[in-house]
């Protein structure tokens, strides 16, 4: 069961967006106006009353995003393991506070040692070589996708951002089928934060993410990789550029990894045979 909650003192939940005050300046004039910018707070994410991490994040959907993370880091390895979920707002941000099956428990007690925090650059709370790469097994997913169905769902991938169509400040991650219709879209200002969101959400609703494919509006980093390679899909498809680490990490993973996804084209980097309708040799 999955409850919100405020600490007594603390305001009211925080939206994902807010107005303020700006100065525009435009073609030599100036103006007093108003603008929507994106919310940020700090999201400390507890398990069995054991704080484990503190990330910026947008303060929405923060249930999908425990689970998201929860699965992508290896904390749990199913829904099942997450008996509940508390989102409760203090003054200082919000803290999420989740309780996992035991034996789940004792793992993190040896994996939070290796992980002080995350940020953009996906592996600072690392503090060794060897635990740069977890040890997943190669993807199984079998979906094709023709580069027609990566244009269509970027295509239509705007009008599911409302937040960005509000602030301009945010990344989204979405889920969509072999025919290029998107069915499940998640946002944060963080594009780690948005991916790990879109998978709690699929889990959530017990979808075979295997069948279909992500679309992220940023980069493709190793972490971005490993995280999709954690969910099972088999197609991770970004607006913008790859990292050769995670090209090679896709390629040893058998994911399918795209980039430069842009109106009439795209650029495969990996397992390319899933953008083919003939059998894989």
């Amino acid at each position: 069961m999955n409850r919100i909650s405020s600490s007594p003192g603390a305001t009211a939940f925080p939206p994902a967006s807010e107005e303020v005050r700006v100065r525009r300046w435009k073609a030599g004039m100036t103006e007093a106006a108003t603008d929507r910018v994106a919310v940020e707070v700090p999201v400390a994410l507890s398990y069995n009353g054991v704080s484990h991490t503190v990330m910026l994040a947008s303060p929405a959907d923060l249930e999908d995003f425990a689970l998201g993370f929860s699965l992508t880091e290896g904390i749990v390895e199913s829904p099942r393991e997450m008996r509940d979920v508390e989102v409760d707002l203090t003054e200082k941000g919000v803290v999420v506070k989740m309780t996992i099956a035991s034996e789940r428990f004792e793992t993190l007690k040896d994996h939070r040692r290796s992980m002080a925090g995350r940020t953009g650059c996906g592996l600072c709370g690392a503090d060794s070589l060897d635990q740069v790469v977890r040890p997943l097994p190669p993807v199984t997913a079998t979906a094709r996708f023709t580069p027609e169905a990566i244009q269509s769902a970027a295509q239509d991938m705007g009008g599911w951002q409302t937040l960005q169509q509000e602030t301009g400040a945010t990344h989204a991650a979405a889920w969509f089928d072999p025919s290029g219709k998107i069915h499940a879209v998640r946002e944060d200002v963080g594009r780690h934060n948005a991916l790990d969101k879109l998978i709690g959400a699929l889990a959530r609703t017990h979808t075979d993410v295997a069948a279909g494919a992500f679309l992220v509006t940023s980069r493709a980093s190793y972490e971005m990789v490993q995280k999709s390679v954690a969910a099972g899909v088999g197609l991770l498809a970004a607006v913008s550029a790859p990292t050769a680490f995670a090209i090679a990490r896709a390629e040893a993973w058998n994911l399918t990894l795209a980039g430069f996804v842009r109106p009439g084209s795209s650029v495969a980097y990996s397992q390319d045979w899933r953008l083919s309708q003939e059998e894989k040799e």
